[in-house]
């Protein structure tokens, strides 16, 4: 800029100075580099943030320059350039990042004043997986929250959470808020968008009232800041395979033990020894195949890739942030037509209009788009698991080999050589956001915000004939080839079914808040608002079939005979108010209530509105000066309390109306005959209401050795009241009544969480270790039962019962009645010497004579208390860096959970082959596992037994990450602000001793889930 100076006299000189490059590093005081700091010129728009290594380069106007240094969790700090060309700066920690601000229901709290139970996890530590769902990189992250992985299918491999374990009979699902708007995904949010996710586990929760009982899970998406704009661009290629895979018998294996079968069936053996011998050695491979299904259907890695970038940056009047993505999974299967691919952007405004007015617009879109076979996974993975080794996938000449069962080959039905299942679903979010402080009235301000989320689905399977080949076993041509048989397989004809689907929700809400300190001591926070939620949509079907040609799958291309049509269509709304008041004294002594008044559809009119209320309390017990003078190696201390109230109202809709449908039943009106008729479907509960659940919560917060180990405990205890159950139990069937779903059932649940991490350095070596888990057991407090059963037989008073995997489908109260597998009758001696099933023999399963009445009957059924969620999850792990290489591992366990496993061998399909090394036989008579069986044919695989119920419990390496960024310099000289390589992978090892060949996370009792995925990743991240 232009200065003027003294020279002749009566003569003005002008001297320009130059801009000065400053350049330098931003620590913690331990030394820990920060990246993302943000150095803006004071009283400019320039700005530039600090790279992974802390490392930073920015051009300031003159040695009269001020810069300015903010990060979250630390204090700011303002430095004079003056003649300096590198400076150096360590941020003190805001009470060790006491002050993080953590997001809540409708606001944010500082981590210091926060008196509820709320974990957190970074966006930044969240992208450490190469999972492209991003529920699947959350297991062992957030202490409390227990995710378990079903399937690794890719479009629908998203996690079953549950927050502090099970509490209702019905959806135990929590609330997922997006930047403010509740029903939005979190599955499909691109991880690099992600700024933090919070957990709300207890009262804290009641300001979302009757959709709050399971918990809220909170993601906030980052923001633009001031400076100029930064760029990022992200590359991983990765590769995934199953995590486990069963060991199953070979053609020889499985032939013995179909003559076994027919042993104990007093049949002559269906294979000879030579037979069994030709199998082995694999000289006519025409007539006796020996066929690895896993190995002909599965590659050895499937490709997946995803490619980001962000554009971040502004002005004091306009910030932004712009996030695009694409993604793209292969399936499991060699000539796949399973495929899933997405398409994102992400767009974040912030624009200050006047000094108290302010506005955000956020725009977020996505394209799913997926791709299936005609055949479901569980049918494809049925054939998988009952493939008979001794039948060819492929004939010697390459031909394929005739089906399994219903014209099921895998290695045809999984791919598009039967038609296929394309899904795609476009989705856009946006809300607007005003902020206006009212200039009149100190701290008060007022927040609006309308949001509107748009979904459109359009679906089309197309099925189509497969051909197969066959063959007698005994026909050959002139040249002694076998002659093969072609034969049409599937639908006898094209037919094409589209479906398409509408629905939009709208979210509009308004609400004040007030901050003010009064005095030096005494802090008030007050809000207060009301929010309004309605949402519609419509959905329709048709069909046609008999098309003239597979080249034209165009429904005007189908026959007109049979076609056919349907449409349905759904509305929702809910209106609410709702509040928080916060009170401190001197930030020692910390007060908290929230409310919320809830009316849903869900209920009839006069039960429509709920009053949720929840009040928490905080003590920083190290604020005092009695803790100051004689406990300073706590430098923080604070202890919490909370007990509220939430409600749940994921239940089946319109319970409170008479329902009709219609029915496929002939009725004759004269002369017509009326095919579709309309019958009840339901009678109606006039006093269906939501569940309360009304939560307690006792924690601490602690910091020790100058924030090095940091604490944080709960303990909890929950009741559960109001969940809708049938009456089925005391008004017998016999009545003729079928009863409505009452509000009569009552649980509770107990449990703990914790999460402590300790961070140090020693030289250039930084590092964070960490440990964290959650236990939550849970108890049935009364349910309508049968009365008069056995206490180890009845569901009150004991933990609650396996849920069906769909969340609609009601508890069955005797799915988890299992008799007590004691061992194996290794003769008939043993046999004869105790009480058994009818027809018992050596090598069946022992059940044990629970009643001890001499007899085996279903009085010997106990109730099993574990389900298929584990009681405990937790992970350990840690990061480190050195110099300019950084390492994350992450550990992750679960114990408590079970899973029934029951396979269809025999006949039907081939043997787990754990089950034949370890069976019963005549040689073999104390052996651990039962005898060959055939199917069902057998007691110990028709009644629901424990020993086909095996222990999950597992350790797994969650995630390992390792990367190396370049040194400024180097990057510099590339005209980049930082360089990154790193390698990463997700699930690469599983430790579960009481359950092989399967993944723990895993629950379908036949082992024919999509496998989950093991994943490794290489990646690339730059930025300008």
């Amino acid at each position: 800029m232009p200065l003027l100076a003294a020279g002749l006299p009566g003569v003005k000189t002008t001297v320009f100075q130059a801009e000065i490059i400053v350049k330098g590093k931003v620590t913690e005081e331990n030394g820990t580099p920060l990246p993302g700091v943000s150095i803006l010129v004071k009283g400019t728009n320039t700005g530039t943030t600090t790279d992974a290594s802390g490392e930073y380069t920015i051009a300031v106007p003159n040695a009269e320059a001020i810069l300015v240094y903010s990060y979250v969790g630390f204090v700011k700090q303002e430095v004079a350039v003056g003649t300096r060309n590198s400076i150096n700066v360590t941020l003190l920690g805001d009470s060790q990042a006491l002050s993080e601000v953590i997001v809540v229901g409708y606001g944010e709290q500082k981590k210091e004043t926060l008196t509820g139970a709320v974990t957190t996890v970074k966006g930044s530590d969240v992208v450490k997986s190469p999972a492209v769902n991003v529920s699947n990189s959350l297991a062992g992250r957030l202490p409390g929250v227990t995710l378990v992985s079903r399937s690794g299918e890719p479009g629908q491999d998203g996690s079953t959470i549950r927050i502090r374990g099970m509490n209702t009979l019905g959806n135990n699902d929590a609330l997922v808020v997006v930047d403010g708007i509740p029903g939005r995904s979190l599955d499909r949010i691109d991880p690099n968008s992600i700024e933090t996710i919070s957990v709300l586990k207890d009262a804290s929760a009641a300001i979302y009232g009757a959709q709050a009982a399971n918990g809220v899970i909170l993601i906030t998406t980052k923001r633009g800041k001031t400076g100029k704009p930064t760029i990022t661009f992200n590359a991983n290629q990765g590769f995934s395979q199953p995590t486990i895979l069963p060991k199953m018998t070979n053609s020889s294996e499985y032939a013995q033990a179909l003559n076994e079968v027919d042993l104990y069936r007093n049949r002559p053996p269906r294979y000879t020894s030579e037979d069994i011998a030709k199998f082995a050695d694999g000289s006519d491979p025409w007539k006796y195949p020996d066929t690895d299904w896993f190995d002909e259907i599965y590659k050895n890695w499937s490709g997946q890739h995803f490619y980001n970038a962000t554009v971040s940056g502004g002005s004091e009047a306009v910030r932004y942030f712009v996030s695009l993505g694409t993604k793209t999974q292969d399936g499991y299967y060699k000539n796949s037509a399973t495929k899933y691919t997405q398409h994102d952007f992400r767009t974040n405004l912030d624009a200050t209009i006047t000094k108290n007015i302010s506005l955000r617009f956020d725009v977020s879109g996505r394209m799913e788009d997926k791709n299936y076979p005609t055949r479901s996974a569980g049918d494809i993975l049925w054939m998988v698991m009952r493939g008979k080794p001794n039948m060819p996938a492929y004939w010697p000449n390459g031909a394929t080999g005739p089906d399994i069962e219903y014209g099921n080959n895998p290695v045809v039905v999984s791919t598009n050589q039967t038609g296929y299942d394309r899904d795609k679903w476009y989705v856009l979010n946006s809300t607007l956001q005003l902020n206006v402080k009212i200039p009149w009235i100190e701290g008060l301000s007022f927040t609006g915000n309308a949001g509107i989320d748009k979904g459109f689905n359009f679906r089309k399977r197309f099925q189509t004939p497969w051909y197969l080949n066959s063959w007698d076993g005994t026909s050959r041509d002139a040249n002694g080839e076998p002659i093969l048989v072609r034969g049409k397989k599937g639908v006898g004809d094209p037919n094409l079914t589209q479906y398409t689907e509408d629905k939009q929700d709208i979210l509009l809400n308004g609400y004040l808040n007030y901050e003010k300190t009064i005095g030096a001591n005494h802090m008030v926070k007050f809000l207060v608002g009301s929010e309004r939620r309605t949402g519609n949509g419509d959905r329709f079907n048709a069909f046609r079939r008999y098309f003239v040609s597979t080249s034209l799958d165009q429904l005007n291309a189908g026959g007109d005979a049979e076609k056919d049509n349907a449409g349905t269509a759904n509305q929702s709304a809910r209106l609410n108010y709702f509040g928080r008041v916060n009170y401190s004294f001197k930030e020692k002594y910390l007060m908290e209530f929230v409310w919320r008044v809830d009316g849903s559809y869900i209920f009839p009119k006069a039960k429509r509105f709920g009053f949720f209320p929840g009040v928490s309390a905080g003590w920083r017990i190290s604020e005092e000066g009695f803790w100051k003078d004689n406990i300073s190696f706590i430098n923080q201390f604070k202890l919490r309390a909370s007990w509220g109230q939430t409600g749940n109202d994921r239940i089946e809709e319109w319970q409170y109306l008479g329902t009709y449908g219609f029915q496929n039943q002939n009725m004759v009106f004269g002369t017509n005959i009326e095919s579709k008729t309309l019958g009840e479907t339901r009678i109606p509960n006039p006093n269906v209401t939501w569940e309360v659940a009304s939560q307690a919560d006792i924690g601490f917060d602690a910091s020790l050795l100058n924030d090095r180990i940091n604490i944080t405990f709960d303990v909890f205890d929950y009741r559960r009241s109001g969940l809708l159950w049938k009456r089925n139990a005391s008004v017998p069937t016999s009545t003729g009544l079928t009863l409505p779903s009452e509000n009569i059932g009552k649980t509770s649940n107990k449990g703990f969480d914790f999460n402590v991490s300790y961070r140090g350095s020693v030289k250039d070596l930084k590092y964070t270790f960490f440990v964290n888990g959650g236990y939550a057991i849970n108890k049935v407090n009364f349910i309508d039962e049968t009365p008069g059963r056995p206490d180890y037989q009845q569901v009150t008073g004991h933990p609650l019962p396996t849920k069906p995997s769909d969340p609609n489908t009601p508890f069955d109260p005797d799915r988890d009645l299992y008799y007590q597998a004691i061992g194996i009758f290794k003769d008939q001696a043993a046999v004869d010497a105790y009480p058994h099933w009818g027809g018992a023999r050596p090598g069946d399963v022992i059940f044990q004579d629970v009643n001890n009445d001499g007899k085996i009957d279903a009085s010997d059924r106990v109730r099993n208390y574990k389900t298929d969620v584990p009681r405990f999850q937790g992970g350990i792990g840690a990061n480190l860096s050195y110099k300019g290489f950084d390492l994350s591992i992450l550990f992750q366990a679960a114990t408590g959970a079970l899973r029934y496993l029951s396979l269809e061998s025999g006949d039907f399909g081939n043997y787990w082959k754990e089950d034949f090394d370890g069976r019963w036989t005549a040689e073999n008579i104390n052996a651990s596992k039962p005898r060959a069986s055939n199917r069902s044919d057998e007691y110990w695989r028709s009644q629901r037994n424990t020993h086909l119920l095996f222990n999950t419990n597992y350790v797994r390496l969650k995630n390992l990450e390792f990367g190396y960024t370049l040194p400024m310099g180097l990057a510099s000289r590339l005209g980049l602000q930082n360089v990154r390589f790193y390698v990463n992978g997700n699930n690469l090892a599983t430790y579960c001793p009481g359950l092989k060949g399967f993944d723990p996370e895993d629950n379908n009792t036949g082992g024919i889930n999509y496998p989950l995925s093991r994943v490794v990743n290489g990646g690339l991240s730059l930025t300008f």
